[in-house]
């Protein structure tokens, strides 16, 4: 569990980091479709935090978020926030769980359809990757709006906290 601690840390170190640095941005260019997926900037970013939320509901067993792909975001303040929110949540569940517990799984019903048996290891994975997969399409999207984006390596995590 110690590891899955760990990742969350540093799930959360990105993520931050990638708020700070979107902050910079003209509000057209955060705003801006850049014909990707979920558009761009802000799309990208309401969908990773309407994600993790989804994904920890589905921990704890809770609906579904109420709207979908955090349509209801309307600022990089209100991502943030929910962010925010999420993130404590997550921090509060997670710091309870035991190794035994990794093992334990829940019933996943994509809005896709079908339904899927998951260990809590498995989901804490790709909770982690997806996160990293979208902030990865973010770094993207900046390069493309002309600015420098952070890096949000993970041995750049390792590194300092050395």
């Amino acid at each position: 569990m110690n590891e899955f601690l760990e990742l969350f840390d540093y799930n959360a170190w990105a993520s931050r980091t990638i708020f700070d640095a979107v902050a910079r941005l003209p509000e057209e260019q955060y705003f801006r479709d850049l014909k990707s997926s979920y558009g761009g900037v802000h799309g990208t970013l309401c969908h990773v935090v309407w994600a993790e939320q989804l994904w920890l509901h589905r921990w704890k067993k809770l609906p579904n978020p109420g709207v979908p792909q955090g349509a209801d975001l309307k600022s990089l303040q209100d991502v943030c926030g929910r962010w925010e929110t999420v993130e404590r949540e997550r921090a509060g569940y997670v710091s309870h769980l035991s190794d035994a517990q990794l093992d334990e799984t829940r019933v996943v019903k994509p809005s896709t359809g079908g339904e899927y048996v998951h260990t809590f290891r498995q989901m804490f994975r790709h909770f982690i990757n997806h996160s990293s997969y979208h902030r990865g399409q973010i770094v993207t999207f900046m390069r493309q709006l002309g600015t420098s984006p952070p890096s949000t390596d993970l041995i750049l995590y390792y590194r300092r906290k050395q």
